[in-house]
């Protein structure tokens, strides 16, 4: 089963156990905002995974505000 979040996050459970990921890629979202958290910048991020493009690592971080605007989080 594969589905779209975006133009560019997919998530399919045959690529990376269903985790969100870079459409077309194997690149997990958690990696790229991980790396944003840490202190690197898109150009070293982009140096780092050539596939992408800086509008991959903005839908990245939009993707993760999303969930962070959910009403409520079970836990």
């Amino acid at each position: 089963m594969q589905s779209w979040l975006s133009d560019r996050i997919s998530f399919d459970s045959a690529i990376c156990h269903g985790k969100p990921v870079v459409r077309g890629t194997r690149v997990l979202v958690a990696n790229i905002v991980g790396a944003v958290a840490s202190g690197q910048s898109v150009p070293d991020i982009l140096q780092d995974y050539p596939s992408l493009k800086d509008s991959d690592v903005r839908a990245c971080l939009e993707f993760a505000g999303s969930l962070t605007a959910m009403e409520s989080v079970e836990v």
